[in-house]
């Protein structure tokens, strides 16, 4: 080796790449859906007490109409997110054959979802 050639050092496998972390539909709200999933748990550990303390029905039922609610409007912002990000990003997929395939199947898991949600 001359004095001008710069020793190339052996290559070096990289370790293979992580995988990216799967993000959903909801993930950039998260922290929003869980300070509501709390006051949700909350108001019925607060229903709970009023049952343990002979709390009138009426009372308690318009409790868990609240709570009903509070959980209903978590379900159709979930849904929403669905709607919004994994139908979206089915329909981006490149090939149309996948895409068909995908977009009707994330259809079909948002109609599912709203149909549970509506027994």
């Amino acid at each position: 080796m001359s004095e001008f050639e710069v020793p190339v050092p052996p290559a070096v496998d990289a370790p293979p790449a992580e995988p990216a972390p799967h993000v959903h539909g909801y993930t950039s709200n998260k922290e929003a859906y869980l300070r509501r999933l709390k006051r949700i748990e909350g108001q019925v550990r607060g229903i709970a007490r009023m049952v343990d303390e002979d709390k009138y029905c009426i009372d308690i039922l318009t409790q868990v109409a609240a709570v009903t609610k509070a959980l209903h409007a978590v379900s159709l912002g979930l849904v929403e997110e669905h709607i919004g990000h994994c139908v979206v990003g089915a329909a981006s997929e490149p090939d149309p054959e996948l895409r068909a395939e995908a977009i009707d199947f994330k259809v079909k898991e948002a109609t599912d979802a709203i149909g549970r949600l509506l027994r």
